[in-house]
């Protein structure tokens, strides 16, 4: 799997880094599996410059090889200079085999206010390609930690899954599995194999290294939880 971290692409008054991350999602399906994009939550924080909630994205190929991560980071490094948007400061990283240590810095920009040298650094240690592609390139800490947060498997949550996106209203349990969703489950883990589910906005956890909807009852059916 490939898996291609972008973050800071935008300003208060223009789409978000998700919008764009499903726009390149769609342009690479031309030539990859597209396995999912993902939105992880970073530090919030006054002191980090940031739009609205300091997310980053991550786009999940079905590729390998050194082939083709130079590919993607070459198309996907040109869509995100044409889409460029002024006062914005993006970052672009993407990877195959993504080490323990970049995992642990996606965990620490969760918690703790990091400069884009220490992602440049360990990027450069790891070989792993980061690019900050315009303003003050911040959005390199936000793109490696993204890559770091989705290998892990168990953070964040699918903006783009399958034929997710396509529900609407309520929906039997046997729709969200043939529309790409792995499982749905409750919070505390117990599996929903029957009933209604609400899929106005579903937006199911990466769990597992799978998409999984979180749901809670409500009255005569289900409402998905949103997780980080």
């Amino acid at each position: 799997m490939l898996i291609v971290g972008l973050d800071d692409t935008d300003t208060l008054e223009t789409r978000g880094t998700g919008h764009l991350a499903r726009e390149i999602a769609s342009a690479l399906a031309q030539d990859y599996p597209v396995l999912g994009v993902t939105r992880h939550q970073l530090l919030r924080d006054p002191r980090v410059p940031c739009t609205k909630n300091n997310s980053a994205a991550a786009v999940l190929l079905e590729a390998g090889g050194a082939e083709a991560l130079a590919a993607v980071y070459a198309r996907v490094r040109a869509l995100m200079l044409a889409a460029l948007i002024p006062g914005s400061d993006p970052g672009l990283c993407v990877a195959e085999a993504v080490p323990d240590e970049v995992l642990a810095y996606g965990r620490r920009v969760q918690r703790e206010l990091v400069d884009q040298g220490s992602a440049r650094t360990l990027a450069a240690a790891c070989g792993l390609p980061l690019a900050g592609l315009g303003g003050t390139e911040d959005g390199v800490i936000g793109a490696l930690a993204a890559v770091g947060l989705a290998a892990s498997g168990e953070d964040g949550r699918y903006v783009l899954v399958g034929r997710v996106r396509e529900l609407s209203g309520l929906q039997p349990v046997s729709a969200l599995l043939a529309a790409g969703i792995a499982a749905v489950r409750t919070l505390e883990g117990a599996p929903v194999v029957g009933g209604l589910v609400d899929t106005d906005r579903l937006r199911p956890a990466r769990r597992g290294g799978r998409p999984v909807a979180v749901v809670a009852p409500e009255g005569d059916h289900w409402v998905p939880l949103k997780l980080d």
